[in-house]
């Protein structure tokens, strides 16, 4: 089991944002966290992506317990195990795309261009690896922060809102992009106001009010390997 939560609640104040929430995610699988605005799901994307630590319970991934560990440790974490892809892009605009990848490299371990510019290719972008930010449409842009999110191999990746700032056509890339990353074995979970794209999940997960009001969908037991590659050519 790659995360697994159990009785995690989360206060702030006389605030309950989160409620005695259970769950498990199994490597490999896709899950769908869905809910209306206050319903708790950017606490519990917080917890998750060890920005966080809950109030009551256990959060652990990858085997780390994540309930015990300090600011610092919980930073050490997120860096080698969490990919990260917002719906504020949160690209440095004096850096190229390549640059802004390599950046995140360096927080890591090492920064390597020729593994940053495959990166960007595996995305369709190894063309406009040296544009900046404000030369990249909006799809683009996010297409960078997919290959940032996958540069230091994560053993999770997490979307926030992915597709809640693209137009349509946009939108429609980054589904396609997220449905090979499943393909590939990666293991995501995507918190979207989108019933379509909550529904291409394996599983999703509707809060209400800071509880799990539902669970549709059905665990994977068997997950695919990882392989393959990812390539978007479409602009």
């Amino acid at each position: 089991m790659l995360l697994e939560l159990k009785n995690v609640s989360m206060t702030y104040g006389n605030v309950h944002a989160l409620r005695d929430v259970s769950l498990s995610v199994s490597s490999g699988e896709w899950v769908s966290i869905m809910g209306p605005s206050g319903s708790g799901k950017t606490t519990l994307l917080n917890m998750i992506g060890c920005m966080d630590k809950p109030s009551r319970g256990l959060v652990r991934l990858d085997g780390i317990d994540l309930s015990s560990l300090n600011a610092k440790q919980l930073t050490e974490v997120r860096r080698d195990k969490v990919g990260l892809v917002f719906q504020q892009f949160h690209l440095i605009p004096h850096l190229t795309a390549v640059e802004n990848l390599m950046v995140a490299q360096y927080y890591h371990s090492m920064a390597d261009q020729g593994e940053a510019l495959k990166a960007l290719d595996r995305v369709g972008l190894a063309h406009r690896a040296h544009h900046f930010p404000n030369q990249l449409s909006g799809g683009e842009q996010q297409r960078v922060c997919v290959a940032r999110a996958l540069i230091n191999y994560p053993r999770l990746i997490l979307a926030d809102e992915p597709t809640g700032n693209l137009d349509e056509a946009n939108e429609a890339l980054i589904v396609e992009l997220f449905r090979e990353l499943h393909r590939d074995g990666h293991t995501i979970i995507v918190v979207t106001h989108d019933p379509g794209i909550g529904r291409l999940a394996d599983r999703q997960v509707c809060l209400e009010h800071g509880s799990i009001r539902s669970i549709e969908g059905t665990a994977l037991d068997n997950i695919r390997p990882l392989g393959g590659s990812i390539r978007v050519e479409h602009r």
